[in-house]
This record gives structure tokens, sequence and C-alpha cells, in this order.
């Protein structure tokens, strides 16, 4: 229930910042050009309290999920649309404050501005990032070697092996293990073409990436592979005194050489073998202060992180080796303004596979699955991880909203550009027709999202709704 409370109140407050930013972006430009400002909100439907300054009320309205400025003579943000026949802003527009006064290239430049303004803040969020303390695990840029395989797993089928080094993967040269979870969750429930080092040979594979029931949990160890994170033993950093580890002696500073004689060098390793282990002991070697010794332990089932039962014994290892950056500002914004390009096009290649069905709509996530991640999010130790994650939902915002859809900004702006080849004003009724029918979709579509992320809620899903 506090998760919940912390998710919920956590991720309100970061949405709030980025529409506000989203909407001021739209609100200055658009004062920089004297268009009049009827309304700033943030949040939609009922105005719930506010103020009033100049022609511009300023409001916080009953739905907290997105906001909008109203300027004379616009369509309205919340879902208002002017009477049947009769144009936005009367019969033809003479008020200099009026949107439809100004020539179309300020209308789209007031467009534009929304998005842009989310793109700047995330590119000062990731620069900011970048030039503090930014601790980078060392196994993420490294070669992509193969720490484990799970006996008759996808992978293991696929004719991966422990040790394996990945020189290429759908496509891509020599990747990092970033890159290959980013390409693997693109191309869930489909196969990818990879190569691997193996023996002193090159090995071509096709690694088919079978989907989990909750997409949004998806990792490359869904398919019975796990990264090499370290060469070293795991060492104990914590131990849980209500788990069988404890109970057979487990200490902090131990050592794990191996389990039943199998090498594994990070704590998904760990996870993944004894899920096929299920609840037969097993077989501990460990260094103690440099001596060697052996421990029995039979795992116990437990709650995961997402909420379904796995085998643990009950200790966390210490990080893999890593290292930290700390650039100079040009150099971070360099890296700020890259990373944010790389999250623009996942997004638009993610969306390009939702819609030819190369990807499930199910792995598109809404309020809830935000709310989920954001309260993960928080409770990480640090301010980075936070500006992070605000920064990667800032990028999603600015690309979705410039997407050509009515009553997004994308929408409007094609709707100028048609008008700029046509030369003339489209029908003032077909628009309002137009975005009607988008405001009517848009609803259908938050109630999809809102479903699909209930129907990953485990409880939930268990009611096979």
């Amino acid at each position: 229930m506090l998760f919940v409370l912390l998710s919920t109140v956590s991720m309100l407050v970061v949405l709030g910042v980025l529409v506000l930013v989203h909407e001021f972006g739209h609100f200055a430009v658009a004062k920089f050009f004297g268009v009049r400002i009827e309304t700033f909100s943030i949040g939609f439907g009922k105005r719930l309290f506010g103020f009033r300054r100049g022609d511009t009320d300023y409001r916080i309205s009953l739905l907290p999920l997105g906001g909008y400025v109203k300027m004379a003579g616009e369509l309205g943000g919340d879902g208002t649309l002017p009477a049947s026949g009769e144009s936005a802003s009367g019969t033809a527009p003479r008020d200099p404050g009026d949107l439809n006064s100004k020539p179309r290239w300020q209308r789209i430049l007031i467009a534009c501005a929304g998005p842009f303004s989310n793109f700047l803040l995330a590119i000062l969020l990731m620069t900011a990032v970048y030039i503090g303390h930014n601790e980078v695990a060392n196994y993420l840029s490294n070669p992509a070697v193969i720490d484990y395989v799970v006996p008759n797993s996808v992978a293991a089928k696929a004719g991966l092996q422990h040790g394996d080094r990945i020189v290429r993967f759908d496509g891509t040269d020599n990747p990092t293990w970033q890159q290959i979870e980013e390409h693997a969750a693109l191309n869930m429930n489909h196969s990818v073409a990879m190569q691997v080092a193996q023996g002193g040979q090159q090995k071509d594979i096709s690694l088919f990436l079978q989907a989990p029931s909750n997409p949004d949990d998806f990792t490359i160890g869904d398919v019975g592979l796990t990264p090499a994170q370290q060469d070293t033993p795991m060492k104990v950093a914590m131990v849980d005194p209500a788990f069988p580890g404890a109970k057979a002696g487990l200490k902090v500073g131990d050592e794990i050489v191996s389990v039943d004689g199998t090498q594994l060098h990070s704590l998904e390793s760990m996870i993944l073998y004894l899920q096929q282990n299920g609840d037969k002991p097993v077989t501990l070697s460990i260094l103690r202060n440099g001596a060697p010794t052996t421990l029995t332990v039979t795992p116990a089932k437990a709650a995961g992180p997402n909420g379904q039962p796995h085998y643990e014994i009950g200790f966390r290892p210490e990080p893999p080796p890593s290292h930290t950056e700390r650039l100079s500002l040009p150099q971070a914004f360099s890296k700020a303004v890259s990373e944010c390009v790389n999250e623009s096009t996942m997004l638009l290649d993610v969306l390009r596979r939702v819609v030819t069905h190369r990807m499930s709509a199910r792995t598109l996530s809404g309020p809830v699955g935000i709310a989920r991640q954001t309260g993960y999010v928080v409770s990480m130790p640090g301010w980075s991880p936070m500006m992070a994650w605000t920064a990667f939902i800032s990028v999603q915002l600015g690309v979705l909203n410039l997407l050509p859809i009515p009553i997004l900004d994308g929408g409007m702006i094609l709707f100028l550009l048609i008008e700029s080849v046509m030369r003339r004003d489209m029908n003032e009724t077909l628009k309002e027709r137009v975005y009607q029918t988008a405001f009517v979709f848009f609803i259908l579509l938050m109630v999809f999202v809102l479903f699909n992320d209930l129907s990953k809620i485990p409880s939930i899903a268990r009611l096979k709704l």
C-alpha cells in the first residue's frame, strides 16, 4: 500500500512538472508573438482552483494526466468545441491577439514550442546527470559475454553457451549489453539474427525472444541467458535473516565461487539457476576470509520484483564493477543530445512495430505502468535515477505530441502545413469534425491503455479479465 501511494504521488509530481514545462513552451512563444492566452491549465476537465491575471485564467483541473493552453481563437484544449458551423474565433479573426490572425509560420512555431520544451528539459537533466556523479556498470559498455545459459531454455536450444561473446545482434556489430537489451525489447515474440564467437569460431544463431506474460517485465533473462557482469565471484553484501541462506550460515563478505559446481557471476544468474532447480538443496562453494568452505542451502519461494514468485536463498551481492563518469559541460551536453535522439528514434520504432504488428500493443504503458516504474526509481538512492527517468518520460511526451494526430501538437502542425500548401484555410466545420472524432478516439485509446496497464498487475491478470 505504501508503494502504491509513493508511486502515485511521485508520478503525479513528475507528470505535473513535464506538463507545466510543455505548456509553458506554448505559452511563452504565443505571448512572444502577441497571442492572447485565455486559459493555462494543468489537467483537463472541471476547474478545481486557480487565479486570473490579465486575460489568462491559470487553473488546476480535475484530471491531472495532461494539460493545455487555450489561446484566443483556438479549439478548446479540454475537448470543448465551438458550435457547429462557426469558426473557433468567430467569423473572421481581426483581433491581433487571435491565434488565427497570426501568420502560419508563427502558429507552427507555437505548436512546436511545447514538445521542444520537453526535449530541452530532457537534455538539461541528462547533462546534469553526466556532469555529476553518474555511476555506470562496466559490463554495460564492455564486450557482451554470456555468463549463464539455462539448460533446455530458448537460448540453450538456439546453441548459445557460457562464455560466448556476442559479436552481432539484430544488425548491430559488437553490441554492448545495453544495446542488446534495447533491441531485444523491440523484438519480443520474434526471432533475431545474431552471431557469437564460440570456441574460436564465429557461429550464426537465430534466437526467438519469447515475451513474458507482462511485457513490461521483459529482460534478456526470459530467454534463458544472463550477461557476464564480472569475472570474479559474487561477494555477499547483505544477508536476510529470515531466509535459508542466513540459517545455513551465509555471512556478509563471503565470496560465492560456484553453485553445485556451476560458476555464477551475478544475482540474475543465481536466480535463473534457482528457478530451474526449484526447492532442491544447492551446494555453495564459498571463500570466507580466503579459506574455502561449503554450505548446503534449500531455496525458499518469495515474491520477486514483478510480483511473480521465485526461489531465492536471501542475499544481495555487492554491485558489479563500475566506473564514475564526470564529463565536462560540452561532453555532457553532446552525450545528452545523443541520448535524447536515440530515445526518440527508439520510441518511433516501437510505434512502427506496434502498427505493423511486429510488437504487441500490450507493450505500451500508461499511467499505471509509469506510476509503478516511477515508484521503483524514487526508491533508488541519489537523484541521478530520478533525473534520468524524468528526462526519459519528457522525451516520450515530446515525441508523442509531435505525432500528426488531431488534438496533438503534431495534428495542428499538419493542418497548418496543408493550409500552407493550399494557400488557404481549410473548412472550419471539417476541422471541427476531425477534432471531435480525434477527441473520442483519444478517450477510447486512454481507456484501452488503462485497461492494458491494469491487466499487467498480477492480482488482476489472474482474474483473466
